[in-house]
């Protein structure tokens, strides 16, 4: 018999329309693309769970933290390990997505949710990559230029 109610119950519980991103993904975007990369998915994920002050937050966090990252790495020493930064944008991601996302996640998939893919997620992390790399040499021309 309940068996049969939670097979009833099943039927009627709606697929998710929206694809999300695992944690995986978020994780090794994190590691490999850095910070910007790891913001943009888990401000994604975010909207996709219908939480757009979240996601709007996430963002702004990202946006503001990536520069002030990037201007700490004119100012460490030569010698610092440079495992620190990858290890603590995975931290963070990680953290965030067990605290806020992890159980919309896995109900997302226990539901038939989709996930996107490999390719989408490393496309992402390559313009992150970009931006980053595009980014200092900002700061670094409006530094000499204007000050």
């Amino acid at each position: 018999m309940l068996e049969e109610e939670n097979y009833k119950q099943s039927v009627f519980e709606e697929i998710p329309t929206e694809k999300i991103y695992s944690a995986k993904a978020i994780n090794l975007a994190a590691f490999f693309a850095g910070s910007l990369a790891a913001g943009y998915l888990i401000a994604e994920n975010f909207k996709a769970f219908n939480d757009t002050v979240k996601a709007r937050n996430t963002l702004a966090v990202t946006f503001i933290s990536t520069p002030i990252l990037v201007g700490i790495v004119f100012i460490i020493p030569p010698n610092f390990p440079g495992i620190v930064f990858p290890a603590l944008y995975i931290l963070i991601s990680y953290l965030v997505v067990k605290k806020h996302q992890e159980k919309k996640i896995q109900n997302h998939a226990q539901k038939g949710g989709d996930f996107y893919g490999g390719w989408r997620v490393t496309l992402i992390g390559l313009i992150s990559i970009v931006l980053f790399l595009i980014l200092p040499y900002s700061i670094q021309y409006i530094i000499d230029n204007f000050f």
